[in-house]
């Protein structure tokens, strides 16, 4: 696998060794000790499966406060996203920036998203799928998220009228949401 620096310290594109033939693909999605050998050192304890039926679906912009934070794996396995974290880490050089990222079932890239970010993503196509791993487990107590259109963020989602849940459609801005992340570097 190659593991690819982003402009957010800590998070990583992972570009997974991929062998093909006329039959189609293998790959391993997840190795522990490789991972661990590039210096990811994260416990991933949950699997979770998301299905978008339409295009333009929005999830997020979501984190769960500290003690209970998450790192986050990210691939596509139907379908294409435009993804997105968010720096909320207080004291980084990069706090309240943003970068986005196009995963894909085609490209097969994925994106470890570590805590201190909030995280969400666009459906740019229909039936699309998405499965991610977490280090920690879902803890209503600590689930927040911020607006996905906060005008300070200014992300350049692919949609200005994203079909939402109601939950995502009632975030706070960056500004006024509990955040208890700070920078470590």
């Amino acid at each position: 696998m190659n593991i690819i620096d982003t402009a957010l310290a800590g998070v990583k594109l992972i570009e997974p060794s991929v062998h093909g033939d006329q039959r189609g693909f293998f790959m391993e999605s997840y190795n522990e000790r490789d991972f661990h050998e590039q210096g990811l050192l994260n416990r991933f304890i949950q699997d979770n499966h998301s299905l978008s039926a339409e295009v333009g679906v929005l999830r997020g912009l979501h984190y769960q406060l500290n003690p209970k934070a998450q790192t986050k794996l990210v691939r596509v396995t139907a379908g294409e996203i435009y993804d997105v974290v968010v720096d909320l880490r207080r004291g980084s050089s990069t706090f309240g920036r943003w970068q986005g990222f196009h995963l894909s079932v085609s490209n097969k890239l994925q994106l470890l998203v570590p805590q201190g970010f909030a995280h969400g993503f666009c459906t740019l196509t229909p039936n699309t799928e998405v499965q991610y791993k977490v280090d920690e487990y879902y803890s209503p107590e600590h689930d927040r998220g911020i607006a996905w259109n906060d005008p300070a963020l200014a992300i350049d989602w692919p949609t200005s009228t994203p079909i939402l849940s109601d939950k995502d459609s009632k975030h706070p801005l960056l500004a006024d949401a509990e955040n208890n992340f700070v920078y470590e570097g």
